[in-house]
């Protein structure tokens, strides 16, 4: 090999180490100009990462759930089956309020795409009241209807009622995520992720010891939630072009509007999808606990591989 080969080859490989350490910074970046290629590579890499923690947050779950019994990981996976579809709602939304909000940036408002995303946040809260109330009263129906055993329903509605119960936290992580994403500030989504992550799996073993299988919903509602407030503190901050006030959150019906008509169809789509795992995991309830068991664990190894690629 050469030597202006080799130098050069050093010179790509050192100009892709800074890309990606530019796209894990959070540096401001104006995606409306330059090398298109260069805005994919910013944007993807803390996406990618993002996900990559995402999967990692179901793995950690039923690994220390896991030991405590085949019921235990009957009950975390029938009540996540359902609660796919406040992830439906959640991405449908997300994916509203990225669109709302970069269109505003690409056009230089960042007022409006301050107000689009404080708008999304109080639809959000709006739609999360519902879900929880009636997600945390109708609990021990929500296993029934699944087919958990009678012994499951027993051991593990207070599992199933917290998470519930705290699904906010849920809608919220995924949701202003995508508000970050629509601002151009990927990386600010992949570090509330990882925080959020790293509480669960520091908190899910010492939950799980103290106070059972209820331990580990309360370890991943903190954790999620630390994510949140961590989102919070940087939209009041004004972390990158988006800075949330209280004005900002006066209902404003054109705009809500707007995110309803564009969160609608992505919530569909997700939906669907939903619907397949939900109609699954009921029929794999009719072979008992430990062929519920044995598929949950299953399907967290396969969505280690798959959710990456959502990035």
């Amino acid at each position: 090999m050469s030597l202006p080969q080799s130098n050069q080859k050093r010179s790509s490989f050192s100009a892709a180490i800074s890309l990606i350490r530019q796209a894990l910074s959070g540096e401001h970046q104006d995606y409306t100009t330059g090398s298109i290629r260069r805005a994919v590579i910013l944007l993807s890499v803390p996406m990618i990462l993002e996900m990559c923690m995402e999967s990692v947050f179901a793995i950690v779950d039923i690994f220390f759930v896991g030991r405590i019994g085949e019921r235990a990981v009957a009950t975390v996976g029938l009540t996540e089956s359902v609660l796919t579809l406040v992830y439906s709602a959640a991405m449908g939304l997300a994916m509203a309020a990225t669109a709302m909000v970069a269109r505003r940036i690409g056009e230089k408002n960042p007022e409006g795409a301050s107000r689009a995303a404080a708008q999304s946040i109080n639809l959000a809260l709006v739609m999360t009241i519902v879900v929880s109330t009636v997600g945390a009263y109708f609990a021990a129906d929500i296993l029934r209807l699944m087919g958990a055993s009678p012994a499951t329903v027993e051991s593990g509605v207070s599992y199933t009622r917290i998470v519930f119960g705290g699904s906010i936290v849920i809608m919220l992580l995924f949701l202003i995520n995508g508000i970050f994403r629509g601002a151009g500030n990927a990386s600010m989504a992949m570090w509330s992720l990882w925080i959020a992550n790293g509480c669960n799996i520091l908190l899910c073993p010492l939950m799980i010891h103290f106070y059972g299988l209820k331990g580990a919903a309360i370890a991943t509602t903190i954790g999620r939630g630390v994510g949140v407030c961590f989102q919070l503190y940087h939209l009041a901050r004004g972390s990158g072009t988006l800075r949330i006030l209280w004005k900002h959150f006066r209902p404003d019906g054109t705009v809500i509007l707007g995110l309803v008509k564009i969160a609608w169809s992505g919530f569909f789509q997700f939906f669907i999808n939903s619907a397949s795992w939900i109609v699954m995991a009921w029929l794999v309830a009719r072979f008992k606990d430990t062929a519920i068991a044995g598929y949950q664990v299953s399907i967290r190894i396969l969505l280690f591989f798959l959710l990456p690629a959502w990035g």
